[in-house]
C-alpha cells in the first residue's frame, strides 16, 4: 500500500513537470500567441496528468530543461545593408546602350528585371530598366553604366537592416524550438481532444514559422543583390539633326552644293515661268509696233510727189 501511495505523487509530479514544459514553450516560442495557446497547453498538461507515465514525465522534464537554455547565436549574413541606386543617362542610341547595360549586368552575375520604353513629344526615346547585381559588383556596374553617355541624374541609397536581420533570426530559432516541443507533446498525448487541440496549435505555429522564413528570404535577397534603376534618354530628333550639321564633312559639303545648284535652277525655272506670259505679250506688241512703223515709212515719200 505504501508503494502505491508513493507512485501517485510521482504521477502528480510528472503532470506538473509536463505542464511547466508547455508553459515554457508558450513563453519562449510563441510570445505573440493568444488565449488559444494557453488553453492548448492546459489541455496537454491535463492529458499528461491523466495517463502519461514516468517515462513521459522524464522526457517532458528534459524538454523543459532544453527550452530554458539559451539557444546558440545564429550565423548572420555578413552584409546587412540594402543598396539601391537610380540613374538617368542621355545616350545617342538607346537600343545600343540598353544592350551594353544588359551585358554588363549579366557579366557581373546579375539579371535584368522590369523594362519600359516610351517616346516623348520631341521624338526622344526613353527606356527604364531595373537591374539586379551582386553587392560585390555594385560599384563597378554603377560606374560602367554612368560612362555610357551623359549623366543627367544619380541617386544612391544604403539602408542598414541589421536590427531586422537579428530579430528575424532569433524569432526563427525560437519558433522552430516551439514547433518541435508541440510535436513531442502530440506523440505523448493519447486523449483525442488533446490531440486535436495540439494539432491546431501546431498549425498556427508552423504558419508563423513560414512567415518568418519568407521574411528572412526577402531580407537575404535585398541585402545580397543591389537594385539599380536605369533610365536611358535618347536625344530629341531636332537636336540630333542640329548636332550633325555642326560638323560637316566633304560629302556634306558636296551634297549641300548640289542641293544649292538644284534649288537655284528650280528658282530660275520658276522666274522664267512667271515672266514668260509677260514676255509673250511684249513680243506681240513689239511685232505690231514694228509693222506699223514700216507702213508709215513706205507711205511717207509718196505724198510730196503728188503736190
Amino acid at each position: 500500500m505504501r508503494t502505491r501511495r508513493s507512485v501517485r505523487p510521482l504521477h502528480a509530479l510528472a503532470g506538473l513537470l509536463l505542464a511547466a514544459t508547455v508553459a515554457l514553450t508558450g513563453c519562449s516560442g510563441a510570445g505573440d500567441m493568444g488565449a488559444g495557446a494557453s488553453d492548448a497547453d492546459d489541455k496537454a498538461a491535463a492529458a499528461g496528468d491523466a495517463g502519461v507515465g514516468d517515462e513521459a514525465a522524464k522526457e517532458g522534464a528534459g524538454a523543459g530543461a532544453s527550452g530554458s537554455r539559451p539557444s546558440a547565436a545564429p550565423a548572420l549574413p555578413a552584409n546587412r545593408v540594402i543598396r539601391t541606386a537610380t540613374l538617368t543617362v542621355q545616350v545617342k542610341d538607346v537600343l545600343k546602350a540598353l544592350d551594353e547595360a544588359r551585358t554588363t549586368t549579366e557579366n557581373a552575375g546579375g539579371y535584368v528585371g522590369d523594362e519600359t520604353t516610351t517616346r516623348d513629344e520631341e521624338g526622344a526615346e526613353h527606356t527604364r530598366v531595373v537591374l539586379r547585381v551582386p553587392v560585390e559588383k555594385y560599384d563597378d556596374v554603377l560606374a560602367g553604366l554612368q560612362g555610357t553617355g551623359k549623366l543627367l541624374e544619380r541617386t544612391a541609397k544604403a539602408q542598414d537592416v541589421t536590427d531586422q536581420v537579428v530579430d528575424v533570426e532569433s524569432r526563427i530559432a525560437s519558433q522552430r524550438a516551439s514547433v518541435a516541443r508541440i510535436r513531442e507533446l502530440m506523440e505523448q498525448t493519447t486523449k483525442l481532444s488533446d490531440v486535436v487541440t495540439l494539432e491546431g496549435e501546431l498549425s498556427r505555429r508552423e504558419a508563423d514559422l513560414e512567415a518568418l522564413l519568407a521574411r528572412q528570404a526577402s531580407l537575404k535577397d535585398r541585402t545580397s543583390m543591389a537594385t539599380i534603376t536605369l533610365t536611358l534618354a535618347g536625344k530629341p530628333v531636332k537636336k540630333a539633326e542640329e548636332e550633325e550639321e555642326d560638323d560637316p564633312g566633304f560629302l556634306d559639303a558636296l551634297a549641300g552644293g548640289w542641293d544649292a545648284l538644284v534649288t537655284t535652277l528650280r528658282w530660275i525655272a520658276v522666274v522664267f515661268g512667271a515672266v514668260l506670259p509677260f514676255a509673250a505679250v511684249a513680243l506681240v506688241l513689239v511685232v505690231v509696233w514694228l509693222r506699223l512703223l514700216r507702213g508709215r515709212r513706205r507711205t511717207g515719200p509718196g505724198e510730196p510727189g503728188e503736190h
